[in-house]
């Protein structure tokens, strides 16, 4: 029987948020529809989520020592991860003394390093995935890109959104890869993965619910990216029969590997009629922001259902739909989005505006949503609202 009391008092539900991004406002938002105190955790001021959340924490959350003295001074029912950049090992320790590590601490330490993961779909599960080798120095680099071949893609094991991935397409490539996985990932120099360069069809990602009703899949989503971070997505991806069925299979199973309760979003590769394994993430994508207006039940409010342990209905489809991602550049602490009335003119349109407070570099700060007849009306309308918007980026005050 689930219970749900009132919040603040000694039987309500308390969860506490590891990263506070445009995922982290979301799923906050889910949360508090069923009344649980939401607990905020992000390594810089007025993160997204920060900013819906009951209460907040800037603290870097690779610092297991201070982590943990937070998690203990608050004791939440629930410990949501929603980045890559924690102390997992921390986590590991919290769950054995009996936190709720969502959807498991060991879900969260295998996936959050791309290591881990990969080795457990490649050697322990079989599943296919592209050629790989790890590497910790420059000279485990060198022989790392020579034993897997030019081309290849370089990812740092901890890192995401794109961040410190580059593409080795000639000899001329290695250096700048190995610095950009260097300097440029969210947790620092260290260890990387070589991956042999998969010439696929298209990727995909397959969301899929684990609950206490068993596990649920979503339509498959289609992306396009840059530089490995994500720019716009679709649902449903075009694909037979069979590929939907390996590629459910493939989801199931690295899925159940990694057990408890949420949602998951399982990358894939197809080529002809193969599926092939890239990544997980045991929370919601960003890819899958598209289901905010896809469905009658975002990832988000999925996420949140299956956390507490309520039923996962047959969920309702509204139709071809796409997303992009708004991304912008500069250094700057002001962003304005203008010309909103124009941008929104059209039916079945929608915008996010994440709300983060500064850019250094560039930032996905907003997405745009819309619904068509089909996946080719639904991207054309995000982009014709795209074309509309107007970014106005403002000096530093």
């Amino acid at each position: 029987m689930v219970k749900i009391g009132t919040v603040f008092s000694p039987i309500g539900k308390k969860a506490l948020l590891c990263g506070s991004g445009e995922l982290g406002k979301e799923i906050a938002i889910e949360l508090q529809r069923y009344g649980v105190e939401v607990v905020a955790l992000d390594r810089y001021r007025d993160a997204p989520a920060m900013q819906v959340a009951h209460r907040s924490y800037e603290v870097s959350m690779l610092d297991g020592k201070r982590l943990r003295e937070i998690i203990e001074a608050e004791k939440p029912d629930y410990i949501i991860p929603e980045i890559e950049a924690i102390a997992t090992d921390t986590l590991l320790e919290l769950e054995a003394e009996g936190y709720h590590v969502v959807p498991t601490a060991k879900a969260t330490k295998l996936t959050m390093n791309r290591e881990g993961i990969r080795r457990l779909a490649a050697e322990e599960l079989g599943l296919p995935t592209s050629p790989y080798r790890f590497a910790s120095t420059r000279a485990e680099f060198t022989e790392a890109v020579r034993e897997v071949g030019i081309p290849c893609v370089v990812k740092p094991v901890m890192s995401s959104s794109g961040h410190g991935q580059s593409v080795i397409r000639t000899e001329e490539d290695v250096e700048r890869a190995w610095y950009v996985s260097q300097h440029e990932g969210r947790t620092g120099s260290g260890r990387v993965i070589v991956e042999g360069f998969v010439p696929f069809d298209y990727e995909i990602t397959q969301l899929t619910v684990r609950h206490a009703g068993g596990t649920s899949f979503l339509e498959p989503i289609g992306h396009y990216q840059e530089d490995g971070d994500y720019r716009e997505s679709w649902q449903p991806q075009p694909m037979t029969p069979a590929l939907k069925e390996q590629a459910q299979f493939i989801a199931g199973k690295v899925t159940d590997a990694l057990g408890g309760w949420g949602i998951f979003g399982v990358e894939l590769f197809i080529r002809g009629d193969q599926v092939i394994f890239s990544e997980v993430s045991p929370r919601p994508h960003d890819t899958g922001m598209v289901t905010m207006i896809s469905q009658d039940l975002s990832q988000f409010a999925l996420h949140v259902r299956a956390i507490l342990g309520l039923p996962i209905p047959n969920v309702a489809f509204h139709g071809p739909s796409a997303s992009r991602a708004i991304v912008v550049e500069g250094d700057t602490d002001r962003v304005e989005f203008a010309n909103l009335e124009n941008v929104l003119s059209e039916p079945d349109t929608q915008m996010r505006i994440f709300g983060k407070p500064e850019v250094k570099g560039h930032r996905r700060m907003a997405v745009l949503l819309a619904r068509g007849k089909d996946i080719s009306e639904a991207r054309e309308k995000t982009g014709r609202s795209y074309a509309k918007l107007q970014i106005n980026v403002y000096d530093r005050e």
